[in-house]
């Protein structure tokens, strides 16, 4: 399968500074979003270095630290790993400076390998995937909302309007050691992957967000018309949004590769 994905970033029309970040690699298959937290420019430093990390390893040697859990493939093993790196980084840095103290970061990220799709995260930035014209979302939510709603305590109704809705349960960086939810799955040919942080998912409903992505001339023009739709809606966050399109590679394209690699 090939990946092309596009993102963007959006400070909002409320918050003071932009502490989201965000990293794609398409030839890797690989799609991150943060949201951090912490006040001043500490949620910023927290996301940017737990997305720094991730991007890192993924570019080094890639050798796994930590359990490896065999109920999932080498590849999710890899993304956990990554997260759990990323998670030591900012955890170390909030314990080295006063004024970083408490920072720390939700994580959403995938990674594509040939037709499976790892998924890995932290926090209340999700994961969404579209296939014939339905949306789901693929990440719970580790926020306090989220787990009244499992409960049946509140709906999910109540949830969205509800006053704690930005409160987590779990976030990267604030604990020495964490675990990230994993997931994998089987993805098909015109499969699209939503990553978001909840300044979105605040803002704009999953079956506007949906209709925003089915009418998009193509994914830059998806995520400009997300971020002004929920900026339209209020802009109460800070909001950050990746669409990566999956489509089954040609024939001819594998064959292209194949002969370049003789020619090496």
């Amino acid at each position: 399968m090939n990946l092309t994905a596009s993102g963007k970033t959006d400070q909002g029309l409320v918050r003071a500074n932009n502490e989201d970040n965000l990293y794609l690699d398409e030839k890797q298959g690989l799609l991150v979003v943060a949201d951090g937290m912490g006040g001043h420019a500490s949620g910023e430093t927290a996301s940017r270095l737990a997305v720094n990390v991730i991007r890192d390893y993924f570019q080094g040697q890639q050798n796994i630290i930590g359990d490896y859990d065999h109920a999932y493939s080498e590849a999710t093993n890899k993304l956990n790993c990554a997260i759990r790196l990323a998670n030591m980084a900012v955890y170390e840095a909030a314990q080295s400076s006063p004024q970083l103290t408490g920072m720390g970061t939700t994580i959403a990220a995938v990674l594509l390998t040939g037709n499976k799709l790892s998924i890995a995260h932290i926090g209340d930035s999700r994961v969404y995937l579209i296939r014939a014209g339905n949306i789901d979302q693929l990440t719970d939510d580790h926020s306090v909302v989220s787990e009244q709603v499992k409960r049946d305590m509140i709906t999910k109704e109540e949830a969205a309007k509800s006053e704690i809705k930005n409160i987590l349960t779990k976030a990267l960086g604030i604990s020495a050691e964490t675990e990230a939810d994993l997931d994998e799955l089987t993805v098909f040919d015109n499969d699209i992957l939503l990553l978001c942080t909840d300044g979105l998912s605040n803002m704009v409903t999953d079956e506007a967000a949906l209709e925003i992505i089915a009418f998009a001339a193509n994914s830059a023009a998806a995520c400009d018309s997300l971020i002004n739709t929920a900026n339209e809606n209020g802009g109460k966050d800070n909001i950050t949004v990746i669409l990566g399109y999956i489509k089954k590679q040609k024939w001819y394209s594998a064959l292209f590769k194949f002969m370049e690699f003789f020619r090496r």
